[in-house]
């Protein structure tokens, strides 16, 4: 795997470990558009820290942030998650094909 793609996944699954952001996360890829205030309304933690979450997701390319006006708006990027998806995809194909292998190699056991 090219080191660039590795890069890409490790920043993109070290900002998904954190609940915070994968709630950010999804408000956004459910089409909605917002400001960094109006994504910490629902957490109890302070402004700042939403905004450090918000950098993260931002740095490993899941959200862009444009501005407008005062504020900044977060969209959902999703081209990071389909390389995350796709290098999922291929390791749950090679788990489930030695996941085969290994209950024919069991019933022919028997």
């Amino acid at each position: 795997m090219p080191a660039v793609q590795e890069d890409t996944l490790d920043r993109t699954f070290a900002a998904l470990a954190h609940p915070a952001r994968r709630a950010i996360l999804g408000r956004l890829a459910r089409g909605e558009i917002a400001s960094v205030t109006a994504l910490a309304e629902p957490f109890d933690m302070s402004l700042v820290a939403v905004s450090r979450h918000v950098k993260i997701l931002e740095g490993a390319g899941l959200i862009s942030r444009k501005k407008e006006g005062r504020s900044r708006r977060c969209r959902f990027e999703p081209a990071a998650v389909a390389e995350a998806k796709d290098w999922l995809e291929t390791h749950e194909r090679y788990w489930s094909a030695q996941m085969d292998a290994l209950t024919r190699y069991l019933k022919d056991a028997e």
